[in-house]
Formats: C-alpha cells, sequence, structure tokens
C-alpha cells in the first residue's frame, strides 16, 4: 500500500474522531444517564401505579369490587384515548371532506339502531342468564381489540374495511357506557353513595388518558398502526378485567326495572315508574348531551373546511377537544369537592349557560370562543350527569337503580348520536349559521324543559359524595 495513502487514510481516521477515547467515555456517560432515567421512571411508573391502586381500593371500594371496575374503565379510557389519537391523522384528514361527511353520517345512523332499538332489550335478555352482564361489557373490550387489529392493517393498505372498523370501536365505545351503567350500584360499598362511586369511575377515566395520550403520541412516530396495536393490548387487558368483575354484577336478584313509558306493570317484579324529578333531571341532561355530539361533529367538518386565519385545523381540533377535556375534568372535581349541590337547580343552570355560550360562539367566533364553548360543554356535561346521579340516587328505589342508570344512559348517547347528526347536516358556509341552530335548538329544548319542571320536586339539598 501507499505510504502516503495510509498516512492520508490515518490522518482522516483522525480527523472524524480526533479523541476515540473520549467519545467512547461520551457515550458511557450517555448511556449511564439513559439507564438512570429509565430506572426513575420506572420507580416513578410504581410508585403512580401503587398511589392509583390504593385510592381506587379505599373505603371498601376493594371489598365491594368497584376498584377492579375502576381499573377495568381506566383500560377503557386509555385504549379509547389511542384509538381516537390513531384516527385522527388518517381515518379524518386523509378523506375528502365531502366523502367523510357522507360515511359519517351514515355510520352515525347506524350506531342509533343499538341505542333507539337493541338497547332496551338487553337488560331483561341478560337477566336470564348467569354471568351475562360481566361478558356483555367484555364483550365491547373484545370486540374493539379485535377491530383495532383489523384497523391496524387498514390503515396501512387503506382497506375498505377502515371505515366499517371505525364505525365498530365506536358502537362498541357507546355500547359499554350503557352496560357499565348497570353495573356501579351493584358494587356500591356501605355507605357511598352512586355520585362519589361514578365520580372516583370518571376520574380513573382521566388518569387513563392522561397516561396513555402520551405513549400513543410516541407509538404514533413508528405510524398509526402502532397505536392501533397499543390499543388492542389495552383492549386485552380491559376484557380480562371486565371478566374478572364480582359475581354481584352479574346478580339481579330482587331488581326491578325503571320505565320511563308506559305501565310499570309490564315491567320485572318491583318495577316502578320514573319519578318525575328524574324525568326532569334526564331530560335537562339531554341538552348539554346533545351540544357534546353537535360541536364534535360540526367542529371538525367546520374547522377542516374552514381554519380561521393562522391556526391550523389540528391546532384547532385539539384547542376544542383540550377544552372540553379540561371542562370534564373541573366538573368531576367540582362534584367531588362540593359538599352538597341541589340537582334541579345545577341541571336547569347548565342549560342556561350552555344556551349563552352558543350565543357567545354565534356573535363573537374566533378562537376564544370555540376554546370557551369546549370549556362550557365539557364543564356542564359533567356537572349535569352528577346532578342525575345524585337524583337517582335520592328517588329511585335501590332495587332499581341498576336499570334507572342503564335506561338513563341509553337516552343520553342517543342524545348524542342526534347532536352529532345535526352537526354533520349543517352547511359549512357561512361558519355561524351552524351555531345560530344550534342556539335556537338548544333555547328551545331549555325552554321545553323548564316549563315541564315538576311542581313537587324538592327543594332540598342533595349530598354528592364526601
Amino acid at each position: 500500500m501507499d505510504p502516503s495513502r495510509q498516512d492520508s487514510s490515518t490522518d482522516e481516521q483522525r480527523w472524524r474522531d480526533p479523541h476515540p477515547d473520549a467519545a467512547e467515555a461520551r457515550g458511557s456517560v450517555v448511556g449511564r444517564a439513559l439507564g438512570a432515567a429509565g430506572r426513575a421512571a420506572s420507580r416513578a411508573g410504581r410508585f403512580t401505579m401503587r398511589t392509583a391502586r390504593r385510592a381506587a381500593d379505599a373505603e371498601g371500594a376493594g371489598e365491594s369490587g368497584l376498584a377492579r371496575l375502576i381499573h377495568m374503565h381506566f383500560f377503557n379510557t386509555a385504549g379509547d384515548a389511542a384509538v381516537a389519537i390513531a384516527l385522527a391523522g388518517t381515518l379524518f384528514f386523509t378523506v375528502p371532506s365531502g366523502e367523510a361527511r357522507g360515511q359519517v353520517a351514515l355510520f352515525l345512523g347506524l350506531t342509533m339502531l343499538p341505542f333507539a332499538v337493541v338497547a332496551p332489550l338487553i337488560g331483561p335478555f341478560l337477566d336470564r342468564f348467569a354471568h351475562g352482564r360481566r361478558w356483555a361489557i367484555g364483550a365491547t373490550m373484545a370486540i374493539r381489540a379485535f377491530l383495532c387489529w383489523v384497523l391496524a392493517g387498514a390503515v396501512v393498505t387503506d382497506s375498505v374495511w377502515l371505515f366499517p372498523a371505525a364505525l365498530g370501536v365506536l358502537v362498541a365505545s357507546k355500547a359499554y357506557g350503557v352496560t357499565r351503567a348497570a353495573a356501579v350500584p351493584r358494587l356500591l360499598p356501605a355507605d357511598f353513595t352512586l355520585v362519589k362511586a361514578n365520580g372516583r369511575v370518571s376520574m380513573s377515566g382521566m388518569v387513563g388518558v392522561a397516561v396513555s395520550a402520551p405513549l400513543a403520541g410516541l407509538a404514533s412516530l413508528a405510524g398509526p398502526e402502532w397505536v392501533l396495536r397499543y390499543a388492542f393490548l389495552l383492549f386485552v387487558a380491559a376484557t380480562i378485567s371486565a371478566v374478572r368483575l364480582p359475581p354481584r354484577v352479574d346478580s339481579s336478584e330482587g331488581e326491578g326495572d325503571l320505565v320511563l313509558r308506559g305501565d310499570a306493570e309490564k315491567g320485572r317484579t318491583g318495577s316502578v315508574r320514573i319519578p318525575p324529578a328524574v324525568a326532569y333531571a334526564l331530560r335537562a341532561n339531554c341538552g348539554p348531551r346533545w351540544m357534546s355530539g353537535f360541536l364534535i361533529m360540526f367542529m371538525a367538518f367546520q374547522l377542516r373546511q374552514n381554519p380561521i386565519e393562522g391556526w391550523s385545523t389540528e391546532l384547532l381540533t385539539a384547542l376544542v377537544v383540550g377544552g372540553a377535556a379540561t371542562g370534564n375534568f373541573l366538573g368531576v372535581v367540582a362534584a367531588s369537592v362540593l359538599k352538597r349541590i341541589n340537582p334541579a337547580v345545577t341541571v336547569s343552570a347548565v342549560l342556561v349557560v350552555d344556551v349563552a355560550v352558543v350565543v357567545f360562539g354565534f356573535l363573537f367566533y374566533g378562537v376564544l370562543a370555540l376554546a370557551l364553548l369546549g370549556l362550557v360543554a365539557g364543564l356542564g356535561q359533567a356537572l349535569a350527569k352528577f346532578s342525575l346521579d345524585a337524583t337517582i340516587q335520592r328517588d329511585v328505589p335501590h332495587r332499581v337503580q341498576a336499570s334507572a342508570f342503564a335506561r338513563s344512559d341509553t337516552t343520553l348517547q342517543l342524545a348524542w348520536v342526534i347532536g352529532g347528526f345535526v352537526g354533520i347536516a349543517m352547511p359549512i358556509d357561512p361558519p355561524r349559521l351552524g351555531l345560530g341552530v344550534a342556539t335556537v335548538v338548544l333555547a328551545a329544548w331549555g325552554a321545553f324543559v323548564l316549563l315541564r319542571h315538576p311542581s313537587r320536586m324538592r327543594r332540598q339539598q342533595v349530598p354528592t359524595g364526601n
């Protein structure tokens, strides 16, 4: 070999790495730092899990089985958050707006079917079989696990199964809400209110979203299919948690039905007609739920087609969704902190405030109005739901409360879907037209609800759980 070439090669190597020992030392330091950070994160994770487990098991929730339901709900919301992140940039933003509107409208129509027709029949059907409700809850998880695996392949190949699988995830998620609602009253510890139990379950869901969203965001760097595979694992864990719920979830001994319409004698033995105060609270809750469905669907397409100047569609959508999540969190915290509330006053106030904020959005459409719309929608929905829970616990006999929660949740899910339909049907231009229609609908519904305020409704305050 030419000595000059060898010297040149040696000089080039030294130029590239003049201090090989120093580079090796730096790599060792970085490796040790990453290892230390990983160990610290692992310790923090274990500490967080231990703290969360102690909180879930507190006050007899571990012995009654409520803690298991709380753990299951954690995995459920964590999985839903991962699916939403995976589909946000694939299903919605990559499909032409007109085609997406038609597809989503079709899917919402199909979503109404299980709630409008099937849901009232699910309870009596499952009561004829042992372990029915646990397996029904588990089925909503297992179906989503399977569909997430299907979606993981569909988002890569642009398969025709992309939209149908996404629809199935939506339907199963809504069905889970109905089946879970009937399980909570059966797992209450002694001296534990339904409002407090539902608040603890809702809080676990928020923790699930907070933990899962960053992990799903990291997985999305490798592709949406990996986020969906991560969601698959979460729903598998949720399925196992559902099957491991206590046998009390299946027992309907001594229970009756809450009859929303018609004669209570047509239901099971011990069935009762819905009390006037509960009917009022349920009607009032339909307003915030309708508004939530409307805002999600209308704003999704509105901001995509007509984003506010200087703001990206993704950022504006995140602003609305983030505002709703923040409002929902504040509602859960408020219901947990407040010692007493008047449910009738609360649900009435939520209706009035919802109308006011939509009017504000109509008059001053912009970034601030959008953030406020999301915040108030989330806060109002949470406060109204907790007020409904308090009213059910106060006025509905214990033996009928499981049926009351299942039927009320079915009604509220249906209100959300109808709101979504209206949001999709609204023309995109001009932007304020949809909010004007929402104002008219909410104002009319609010007037209808307030005028049907039951004269015999008790004015006393109801404890909310602390």
